[in-house]
């Protein structure tokens, strides 16, 4: 067994794991790309530009409600493409998997960019849902398989540092390319990025776990070599010395309790029906889920959604830097799980986080009722910062951490597929609910707040229940 101090990615390790962050990337990217061109793209916004360039129209009009379609079946791609990524990961690999993925991504993104009218764009923006779907299952599964043990954690969390970094670009993006003339360019830059991750694929190794698991011990042991310091040291004479020699196969108590079956490397993967039903299953099913529910119904996209409005009214003249603002703090504030999550565990950071976030909400509520907007204000940002070091990376993390190796692909896309479900309904009832609570009244829009702040707690209970971590 090689010592744990050993293992350290090689410069090609962090190649590789970059490569597979893409995929993270892409997903965030999409989530805003539409956002900051919607002006140009929907007409809104023409500023004197011809009716077509380059032979394509300068816009394509539809209606808000057309918009909010073209929008949200990004959410419908992403649940089909998760509900699939199982049977994807399990059959061709977690290599094979992102380059399904990225294949998607550069097609889908590629269509958005060359739409000459309403349909192609949709159909576009359903296909970069799929591959998103795809690449936010197989991404932290293949991260959290060729991060050394040592740093596993503090890897993990870069899927999350890489779908803000996602977010932060689109939006910056979006400054200086929403015009009629050159919005196309922000979708073609995500088909491009695609492409250069499918021209690249060839180069990358798949990951040890899986060839392991699937028998291919002397791919897994170049694999291994290629990508850890050190591991010229490991050697596969056969499959029962494989898993004493594996440096990702953890040993402390709480793996082993979760993974009673975890040295039965060829086991057949399970499917999703058989993880929904089988009882060894059910602790690990609780964890993904309920740690995928405090991320979504913690009301992140609601607080997103509501803070251009109120962070615009407390700084009047930096109204169109705003979004890209709230995105910087994101993204500064993920830096820290990076270094918290190895020394601090799991669950205190997302108890930290929890209580950071619900006090957060019930703050942004009052702030919004009793029209204080600086403490509303000053709540959104504590809300973000909150989100940021534990609600949002740490999931993700946790999701092939407390998975039986023969179900983390199933429970990948169980867990994955209930957050976008959840994305969907928080969309879906957000306005409705708020102008239920308020009555129509603007000053006491707060109260819907006071809902996500009591789901949050609710679900962050449940999620301690079952996790131990």
């Amino acid at each position: 067994m090689l010592p744990a101090e050993s293992h350290a990615f090689t410069v090609f390790g962090w190649i590789v794991c970059v490569w597979v962050l893409l995929v993270s990337f892409q997903y965030g990217f999409h989530i805003s790309s539409l956002n900051q061109i919607q002006a140009v793209l929907t007409c809104r916004v023409r500023d004197g530009a011809p009716a077509t360039y380059y032979g394509l129209p300068t816009c394509i009009s539809m209606s808000d409600a057309t918009f909010s379609v073209l929008t949200s079946i990004y959410t419908v791609g992403g649940l089909l493409g998760s509900i699939g990524a199982n049977v994807i990961m399990d059959k061709w690999g977690r290599k094979g998997a992102v380059l399904v993925s990225a294949f998607i991504m550069a097609v889908g993104a590629g269509f958005m960019a060359v739409a000459a009218s309403l349909s192609p764009l949709v159909i576009g923006r359903l296909l970069t849902g799929v591959a998103a779907g795809v690449g936010l299952c197989v991404g932290p599964i293949y991260i959290s398989e060729i991060a050394p043990s040592k740093i596993k954690g503090s890897v993990g969390v870069l899927t999350q540092f890489a779908i803000v970094i996602g977010i932060m670009s689109t939006q910056a993006m979006g400054l200086k390319l929403a015009t009629p003339l050159t919005w196309r360019i922000v979708l073609l830059f995500s088909s491009v990025l695609s492409l250069a991750q499918l021209l690249a694929g060839p180069m990358i190794v798949e990951s040890p776990v899986w060839l392991s698991r699937h028998g291919l011990l002397r791919d897994k042991d170049a694999s291994a070599r290629r990508l850890w310091q050190g591991g010229h040291a490991i050697h596969s004479p056969d499959v029962a010395d494989e898993d004493v020699e594996d440096p990702l196969l953890d040993t402390d108590d709480e793996r082993s309790s979760l993974n009673p079956e975890h040295r039965e490397e060829h086991q057949a993967a399970a499917s999703v029906p058989q993880a929904l039903l089988r009882a060894e299953f059910r602790r690990p099913l609780a964890i993904v889920c309920f740690s995928m529910l405090c991320q979504q119904l913690s009301g992140v996209n609601a607080v997103l959604y509501y803070s251009n409005d109120i962070l615009s009214k407390t700084l009047p003249d930096l109204g169109p830097y705003v979004s890209l603002g709230i995105t910087v703090v994101n993204v500064f504030m993920t830096f820290a799980p990076i270094f918290l999550i190895d020394r601090m565990g799991r669950k205190k950071l997302l108890s930290l986080s929890a209580t950071g976030a619900i006090l957060s909400l019930l703050a942004v509520g009052f702030g919004l009722d009793s029209g204080a907007v600086t403490l509303a204000s000053i709540a959104v940002m504590t809300f973000i910062a909150s989100f940021a070091i534990g609600i949002g990376p740490v999931p993700f993390v946790m999701i092939p951490e407390v998975s039986p190796h023969q179900a983390v692909s199933a429970l990948s896309s169980i867990g994955l597929s209930l957050n976008w479900i959840a994305n969907f309904l928080v969309g879906l009832v957000f306005l409705p609910l708020r102008n239920l609570l308020s009555h129509g009244e603007p000053d006491k829009e707060g109260r819907v707040f006071y809902v996500f702040a009591a789901l949050l707690a609710f679900f962050t209970f449940m999620l301690f229940q079952t996790y131990r971590g």
